[in-house]
């Protein structure tokens, strides 16, 4: 296995109490495996992939272990974590700009990043990976300024990807951008992994129909905990767990007109997780609950590849 996580628990402190973002998630990533991670918003999608890097200095590592290539990753320990980054676990964030100097053109800030980490420069592989992307060299004489957003999103990729880390994060790379770039930046992702530039990846995002073009399995998180994790196939067209069927069944569909058949919401709203409800969380909203549900699910496996958090995923 690339990544295996146990019983990530990760707060945020703030002045009302603990934000428990993620509570106890266990799952695993393959060498050679995309695995998109799914979820509204506040499911935790994005913290899990965070604290994957430990980027965000407001998290708190409460307990649990993540374990990459069979080495612990330090990610309760921001300046530890600091050795792993870029070679071991890279991400690329979901807005091009906060990760680029408006102040430095592309290939000075190239030259740092690899100066940073004991790397020298290697300009052929540095263009021929530019070329693969889609752009030309010349975007390293220029300002992040005088790029486009899906030009900034590419080169994002490519100083993300430099040192051929093992695990490669994407968090929400496509939602800032226009359907036409949103496509050419997924492909982007998968031919990285194709060609070896990573080993495996995690793809976080909020369009499944987008991550499932390019996933080999999905995730989807609710509340701070998973709910399913399946073949990308199997989760999007025969999903086990009541939130994913919802889920789902209100994205709009290419070809269907809406007049004939109208999306359905998600009644309610996810729980406060200052003081989250024991049981399944997800149980006020489901259509499915019953007495049981006061109790947590394990997440537990229904099909060979598929596990399932819910009392009646048969």
């Amino acid at each position: 296995m690339s990544l295996t996580v146990t019983g990530l628990r990760v707060h945020y402190r703030t002045l009302r109490g603990d934000v428990k973002a993620l509570d106890g998630v266990t799952f695993s990533v393959a060498d050679g495996e995309i695995m998109g991670l799914a979820g509204e918003s506040g499911s935790g999608k994005s913290t899990l992939g965070k604290s994957l890097i430990r980027l965000d200095g407001r998290m708190r590592h409460v307990g649990g272990t993540v374990e990459l290539d069979g080495v612990t990753l330090p990610i309760g320990d921001d300046a530890a974590m600091n050795a792993h980054r870029f070679r071991e676990v890279s991400l690329v964030p979901q807005y091009a700009m906060s990760a680029l100097n408006p102040t430095r053109r592309i290939g000075r800030m190239v030259s740092e990043l690899l100066a940073s980490r004991g790397a020298g420069p290697e300009t052929a592989e540095l263009e021929r990976r530019l070329e693969l992307v889609g752009l030309s060299r010349d975007v390293l004489d220029r300002y992040p300024g005088e790029l486009s957003g899906g030009m900034r999103q590419r080169v994002v990729m490519v100083i993300s990807t430099l040192l051929d880390p093992s695990l490669l994060i994407a968090d929400e790379v496509t939602s800032a951008l226009d359907v036409s770039t949103q496509r050419a930046v997924a492909r982007t992702l998968r031919e990285f992994r194709d060609r070896g530039l990573v080993k495996s990846m995690i793809v976080v995002t909020h369009d499944i129909a987008l991550v499932h073009q390019i996933a080999d399995t999905i995730t989807v998180m609710y509340a701070g905990r998973l709910a399913e994790k399946a073949p990308a196939e199997a989760l999007v067209t025969a999903p086990r767990h009541p939130y994913t069927r919802m889920l789902i069944s209100s994205l709009p569909e290419a070809g269907v007109r809406h007049e004939d058949r109208r999306l359905a919401g998600i009644p309610g709203a996810p729980p406060s997780l200052l003081d989250p409800p024991a049981g399944c969380r997800f149980r006020d909203r489901c259509p499915l609950a019953f007495a049981r549900c006061a109790e947590q699910p394990p997440f537990a496996e229904v099909a060979p590849g598929h596990h399932v958090a819910c009392w009646k995923a048969e």
